[in-house]
């Protein structure tokens, strides 16, 4: 499944090899590596991922301070909905899209600052 509105674009991938190449699939089509993201559930995966693929990270910018801090004492699963909804996705998208992580599966998402 994929959602596109006017501020962020989300696919979903079963692999880090999918995850790299819709990546650039993206940068080719005008988004800039700093404003695409992938997730994975687990963290290590994410950033393996993110860096084979050069992508951003989802940090204070995106998320704001508080919700940073919060994270610190989130479950994994409540800090990646999180991470969602602060790119601009609603609660039952992030919802969807973090159940989508738990069954091994990558999240690629782009905005448009």
């Amino acid at each position: 499944m994929s959602s596109i509105n006017a501020k962020s674009y989300a696919k979903v991938v079963q692999n880090g090899v999918q995850a790299v190449e819709t990546v650039n699939e993206l940068r080719n089509t005008g988004y800039l590596s700093e404003n695409i993201y992938v997730l994975a559930h687990e963290q290590d995966r994410t950033d393996r991922i993110a860096e084979a693929a050069d992508t951003g990270e989802i940090g204070i910018k995106e998320e704001g301070v508080f919700t940073s801090i919060a994270n610190l004492f989130r479950s994994r699963g409540d800090e990646l909905r999180a991470k969602i909804v602060a790119l601009g996705f609603t609660e039952s998208e992030a919802a969807f899209y973090e159940k989508e992580l738990d069954l091994g599966k990558v999240l690629v998402i782009a905005t448009r600052k």
